[in-house]
């Protein structure tokens, strides 16, 4: 990995280019989406399995398209008992996290005649994209099923796309262990625009979760505003910052687990002591020369990987809120301290003993994470995405005498006499 110190000409460069990778406007791939979406919106399932058949490469009909209750249950225990087992345990420390968020309506009346409050219901069905071809990741639709279904959504409607035409076991169990209710055997964009607007097989859904490959991400923008997305998830990322009193090893596996997800996988370790970036390095070196994902991995690190070294450690807390990681570990003596004023990230890792990988699958908290900057205005997937809020207004006459002259006459400023009138004809 290639050590480079703040103040060096080539920093800000190299720093703006793992921040902004991901974020360039491909019009060939825009164009590609927005004709599977147009296409599968406008013809609904003969859209949907011509573009099934071509890029998942397999057939799906009206009577396939969907996987039976047999067929789940069969894909299901396909899985050895033992990794049933995993699923389930990271399923009960995922389900106790998120029951922290549910939320209640609530109601003021401290005005006499008013009464002022806020509904909150779950989303009535959602929809969740899950990798399940060449990649397969049961761990997002547990991080997305659950908060779900702890918000009380209707019904959970999962995606997958399928290079057989069968679910991966791995795919099954983890849909049955986390409350999924109806799977299809699709994916890519053609999948998206199917939960946007609805076929005659697939139902239309009022919200779209989960990460994809590019695709995927242009499908999800393109339909939101018909439906509601999480976010528009870019390349994983990786921010370290290390005060030096740790072991090395322990930060460029970090740095690898993150690196092998894919190319465009960014990682960083910030450090204001020099040896022991050099350190790193070393340890990544080594490491990678055994890791079966080593060629990705590397490509990743050569592109969008830095040691940096910093001038202090507040440098590093200013660099990383610049950064606004999607994971952010604080690798140092006092985390806790360093924590105060580390205001973006979507998840933070306090310690030597929080690698990144834990939130991946056992800690509790959902992976689904704003990525690519988006930390500094966007939060990790959770319950609060599957519910909405609506306000509740009540006034007596009494109430609207006192306040409806001074309506009245801010309608009047707006030049909307229509609005003004509304009220005087209750208040003469």
């Amino acid at each position: 990995m290639k050590i480079i110190k703040t103040d060096s000409a080539e920093f800000e460069g190299h720093f703006r280019r793992i921040r902004e990778r991901g974020r360039i406007f491909d019009p060939e791939l825009w164009a590609a989406v927005g004709r599977i979406v147009e296409e599968v919106g406008r013809r609904g399932d003969e859209a949907l399995f011509e573009y099934t058949a071509r890029w998942d490469g397999h057939t799906v009909t009206a009577a396939t398209v969907e996987a039976s209750v047999d067929e789940r249950k069969a894909a299901a225990a396909e899985l050895p008992p033992e990794d049933l087992e995993i699923l389930r345990i990271a399923s009960g420390r995922i389900e106790r996290f998120h029951e922290h968020q549910r939320r209640e309506g609530w109601t003021v009346s401290g005005e006499e005649g008013v009464e002022l409050g806020q509904r909150i219901l779950p989303l009535e069905r959602v929809g969740i994209y899950a990798p399940g071809g060449l990649a397969c990741y049961p761990s997002t639709v547990l991080m997305t099923a659950i908060p779900a279904r702890i918000a009380g959504v209707g019904e959970i409607i999962l995606v997958t796309p399928s290079r057989d035409g069968r679910l991966h076991p791995l795919i099954a169990a983890a849909a049955e262990i986390g409350g999924v209710n109806r799977i299809f055997k699709i994916g890519g964009a053609q999948a998206i625009a199917a939960l946007a607007f609805g076929t005659a097989s697939v139902p239309g859904v009022d919200k779209i979760v989960g990460p994809g490959n590019a695709y995927v991400a242009a499908a999800k923008k393109m339909v939101f505003g018909r439906v509601a997305i999480d976010m528009i998830a870019g390349p994983s990322e990786i921010l370290i910052i290390a005060d030096g009193t740790g072991e090395a090893a322990f930060a460029a596996a970090d740095l690898l687990a993150q690196a092998e997800h894919d190319e465009m996988a960014g990682a960083v370790l910030l450090t204001p002591d020099e040896s022991f970036a050099r350190a790193v390095a070393g340890e990544v070196d080594r490491r990678l020369a055994s890791l079966p994902r080593r060629e990705i991995a590397s490509r990743a690190l050569e592109a969008f990987g830095a040691l940096v070294v910093t001038r202090d450690l507040v440098e590093a807390v200013v660099l990383a809120n610049r950064f606004a990681p999607e994971h952010l570990e604080l690798m140092v003596q006092t985390p806790r301290e360093l924590l105060a004023n580390i205001r973006n990230a979507g998840a933070i890792f306090l310690g030597m003993h929080t690698p990144e990988a834990l939130g991946d699958y056992m800690a509790g908290p959902s992976h689904v994470l704003p990525t690519g900057g988006t930390a500094r205005f966007a939060s990790p997937l959770g319950v609060y995405d599957f519910i909405k809020r609506t306000s509740i207004l009540s006034f007596s006459r009494d109430a609207l005498e006192r306040c409806g002259r001074a309506t009245i006459r801010f309608a009047e400023m707006e030049g909307l006499d229509g609005h003004g009138r509304s009220v005087s004809l209750r208040v003469p």
